[in-house]
C-alpha cells in the first residue's frame, strides 16, 4: 500500500504540520549542506507523503507569440536587446493554438501550457488569450498560461475565463536578481503572483539555476517560494540553456549533482506542490533524469521543444518511464482554494 496523502488531503490538515511559510535563510543552506545521500532520502520520504512516487504529471508547453520581447533577461533568447537569430512570430490564431492542443491530448498530456513573450499583454490581446483558455479546457485539458506581469483586471479575467495556473517565475534569489535582470523588479513578480492568487488562480512559480549565481543563491529562490502565503502548486526548476548572443552564452555548467539538490530541497520546504523538471532536460542523461524523479521531481514538459529550446523526444520520456516502473499522472483539476490574506507576497519579503 502507497505511503502518500493526495494533495487535497494534506491541505485538510493530514500532514499540515509540515507545510511550512517560514523558513530562514539558515536553515535552507543547511538543507543544501546534507550529504547527498541524506538529502535524497529525506526528499524522497516526504514526496512519499504527499504524492504517488511512481507518478508523473505530463504537460506541453506552446510559444503562443516568440520574440520581440522589451526585457533584458540575461537568459532569454526572445529579447530584442540580444542577437540570436530568432524569428519573431506574432500571435497565434486561435484554430493553430487548439490544433497543437489536441495533439497534446492524443500524446497523453494532461496539461497545455501556452507562453507568449511580452512584457505584459495588451489589453487588445485579451480576447483572443480567453478564446485560447475557454478551447483548450473544452478539450479536457488543465490550462496554463505565461505573458508577463498582470494586473488585477487582466488576471481576474483570465481566472473567469477558466484558466487554472499562471506561470510567473521568479527566477533567483533577490540578491542576485539585478546581475540577470533590470527591466522589472522583484517585487513587479511578486505583485504579479499576488494578482494570480487573488484571482483564484493557483500559481505556477520557480526559477532558473546554473546562471552563474552561488548555491545561497539557490537557497534563497527556494526561500522566497516557500515562504510565500501559500506555496506554488507547480515549481519549476529550470536548467539554464545557453543561447548564442545572449549575455550568458558562455556561463559554465552547473554541477549536476547541485542540480538535484535543488530539486531535493524544494520538494521537502513545498512538499504538497508539483516541482517540475523543466528548461535544460536536453543536456540531461538517462541517470540524473531518474535521481531528479527519486528526488521529489514529478512534472515535465513532453515534446519536442519547450519555446524555443529544444527538449527530449516524447517517445524517449515515455521509454524512461517504462523502465523506471512510472506513469503519467491521471488528470487532476479543482478550483483553486480562496486566500484569507489578499498580501500574498508579504510573507516573501522576511
Amino acid at each position: 500500500m502507497h505511503s502518500f496523502v493526495t494533495e487535497k488531503e494534506s491541505q485538510a490538515g493530514t500532514t499540515l504540520e509540515e507545510i511550512r511559510h517560514n523558513w530562514s535563510r539558515q536553515e535552507v543552506e543547511a538543507l543544501f549542506a546534507l550529504p547527498f545521500n541524506d538529502l535524497l532520502f529525506e526528499a524522497q520520504t516526504m514526496h512519499r507523503r504527499y504524492f504517488d512516487p511512481n507518478q508523473v504529471q505530463v504537460s506541453t508547453l506552446l510559444s503562443i507569440k516568440t520574440g520581440a520581447c522589451p526585457e533584458d533577461c540575461a537568459y532569454c533568447p526572445q529579447s530584442t536587446r540580444y542577437d540570436t537569430g530568432l524569428e519573431v512570430e506574432k500571435l497565434m490564431e486561435i484554430e493553430h493554438v487548439l490544433e497543437q492542443a489536441r495533439a497534446a491530448v492524443a500524446s497523453g498530456a494532461t496539461r497545455f501550457c501556452m507562453g507568449a513573450a511580452w512584457r505584459s499583454p495588451k489589453q487588445r490581446d485579451m480576447p483572443q488569450v480567453v478564446a485560447m483558455v475557454k478551447g483548450v479546457r473544452e478539450l479536457g485539458l488543465e490550462s496554463c498560461m505565461t505573458l508577463g506581469m498582470l494586473t488585477q483586471g487582466q488576471a481576474k479575467e483570465l481566472s473567469e475565463a477558466g484558466l487554472d495556473y499562471y506561470n510567473h517565475n521568479l527566477d533567483t534569489s533577490p540578491e542576485f536578481y539585478g546581475d540577470v535582470i533590470t527591466t522589472r523588479t522583484y517585487q513587479d513578480r511578486l505583485e504579479t503572483l499576488d494578482h494570480v492568487r487573488t484571482s483564484g488562480m493557483k500559481v505556477c512559480s520557480g526559477g532558473i539555476v546554473g546562471m552563474g549565481e552561488q548555491q545561497a543563491d539557490r537557497a534563497g529562490l527556494l526561500q522566497q517560494l516557500a515562504n510565500l502565503a501559500q506555496h506554488p502548486e507547480s515549481v519549476p526548476i529550470n536548467m539554464l540553456v545557453r543561447v548564442k548572443g545572449t549575455p550568458l552564452e558562455n556561463e559554465e555548467d552547473l554541477d549536476p549533482f547541485e542540480f538535484i539538490r535543488t530539486i531535493a530541497a524544494a520538494r521537502i520546504m513545498m512538499p504538497a506542490s508539483h516541482v517540475r523538471l523543466s528548461a535544460g532536460r536536453e543536456e540531461m542523461n538517462e541517470q540524473m533524469h531518474a535521481l531528479a524523479y527519486l528526488a521529489g521531481a514529478n512534472s515535465i514538459f513532453y515534446g519536442e521543444k519547450l519555446l524555443t529550446t529544444p527538449n527530449p523526444r516524447a517517445n524517449a520520456d515515455m521509454a524512461l518511464f517504462a523502465r523506471l516502473g512510472i506513469e503519467p499522472e491521471r488528470r487532476h483539476v479543482e478550483k483553486a482554494p480562496e486566500i484569507p490574506s489578499p498580501h500574498f507576497y508579504d510573507a516573501a519579503a522576511r
